[in-house]
This record gives C-alpha cells, structure tokens and sequence, in this order.
C-alpha cells in the first residue's frame, strides 16, 4: 500500500506529491489543475521578501506597519494587526495574532524599497528562476496566488535544496521569530508557543496539528482554507504538496496528520 493512497479517505478530489532531495518520488491525482493556493500564497511572500533583504533592498529592522511594528513583525504575524484590517489588537511583539493584512503591508513595504511591484519581483526572482510557468500571481500577496500542485512542488524543492538564498538568508526565512509568542493557529486553537518564520509557518510542538505527529520541529509549510497545503522537514530531507478540491474541514485535520505520518515512514 502507498502512502499517498490516504488520499482517498479525504472523501473529495485530492491530489498529493512526495519530494526528495533529488526530486520527485511519487504523485497522485490531478496535479497539474490550477488550484487557489490561499494563504500559502504567504510562503512565497516570505521567500519574496528574503530576495528583497538579501539584495539589501529593505531591512527586517525598517519600521513598517503600526507604531513601533518593524518588517520582521509584519512578517512572522507579530505587528499587532486584526486579520483583515489595519485596526490592532494589542502592541507590537506581544502576541502571534495571524493577519492577512500584516503580510500585505509587509509586501508593500518590500515593493517600496524595490521601486517595483511585488508581483513582478516575484515572477522575475523567483517564479521565473525556479520555472514556476504556470503560477498565477493577481491580488493580494497574503492569499491570491494560483497555480498547479507541479508549481507548488518547485518551491517546496526550493526549500528542500535552497538554490536562491545564500545560507543566512535561507536560514532567517525558515527560524522561529519571536519564539516565545503564543498565539491562535487558524483551525487549530491556541498554541503556546506558536511559532512562524518570514510568512512560512514552522511546526514546533504544536498539537493539534495539520502535519504529522513524526513531523520535526524544524518542519516549515503552510495550508490554505481552500484545500492546498504543503510541507517541508528538513530532518526528514523531504517535502509533501497538497491540493483538495474543498474548503479546509474536519476531513483536512483528520487525514492530513495521518497522510504526513504515513509519507515520512515510507519514503524518509
């Protein structure tokens, strides 16, 4: 039996690849539909601004965002701001208050030191590099990408075997900031602490949880409330992407962890 045969338990279309260090080992389903990535959309934000502060374009220091917030706030959900709006809800550093906003605002302060729009930085330094031809980038930089799981796994290889990003910035992109910050992780309630990077989410020791209970704590990903989601274990020296045909629901919280766990045992 294969892992990946889990995907049928979700009950609905769901398509899934497995990713080595030299690339892929297995797949299933459609993975070439065009599919609403949603807030994974925040990981290749991140990854965007990491080019940005590598190139020394910007600086995670810069002030951005409410009074006393800085990018590196913005970045890793700690600047204070409701999920959709620019009211706050307490001062910066305080607490992890997951925002959709935040990551907006931090991409427009990135697309301000760089002159350009954010979108088109990344196609050129990162879509295009890593042939991500079909990624659809319109909207906004916290959830409006769309593309193919095929496209989605360029990236998570990207994150496997990072070819963009010298090693400190690969490795700024990926840690916990702010490590102590407790906070709600959407879908799964409070975790203390909740651990983020730059617009990737890192497992910790989080529970419950959309990764497996074999995941590492180094593990970086990210799901989006329609159905796509992947992950990254560094310690495992391998990546899964995901793709549903449904809303994130109590089929995703219940097969995923399972299908993580079922993936690290037959191919780490």
């Amino acid at each position: 039996m294969s892992s990946l045969d889990l995907l049928g338990e979700f009950g609905f279309e769901a398509a899934a690849i497995v990713l080595g260090p030299e690339g892929e080992r297995a797949r299933r389903g459609d993975v070439e539909l065009i599919r609403p990535w949603r807030s994974v959309t925040k990981a290749l934000t991140g990854f965007g601004a990491a080019l940005a502060l590598q190139d020394g374009r910007v600086d995670l220091e810069d002030a951005a965002g409410p009074p006393g917030a800085t990018l590196r706030h913005l970045l890793s959900h700690a600047s204070g701001y409701f999920y959709e709006s620019a009211n706050t809800l307490q001062a910066p550093g305080l607490r992890r208050h997951y925002s959709n906003f935040g990551i907006d605002e931090a991409a427009r302060h990135v697309a301000q030191g760089l002159g350009r729009d954010f979108g088109d930085w990344i196609r050129e330094r990162l879509a295009e590099p890593l042939g991500m031809a079909g990624l659809e980038w319109s909207g906004s930089p916290s959830v409006g990408a769309h593309g193919a799981l095929t496209d989605l796994s360029l990236f998570a290889a990207e994150l496997l075997r990072p070819t963009l990003l010298t090693e400190r910035w690969y490795a700024e992109l990926t840690r916990v900031q702010f490590p102590e910050l407790v906070g709600i992780m959407p879908g799964f309630g409070k975790q203390t602490p909740n651990p983020f990077g730059l617009g990737l989410e890192v497992r910790g020791a989080k529970s419950p949880h959309w990764t497996g209970a074999g995941n590492s704590p180094a593990t970086v990903g990210h799901f989006g409330m329609r159905g796509t989601a992947f992950w990254v274990d560094p310690d495992a020296d391998l990546a899964l992407v995901i793709g549903t045909s449904h809303d994130f629901c109590d089929a995703h919280r219940e097969v995923m962890p399972r299908l993580a766990d079922a993936v690290l045992a037959e191919h780490a």
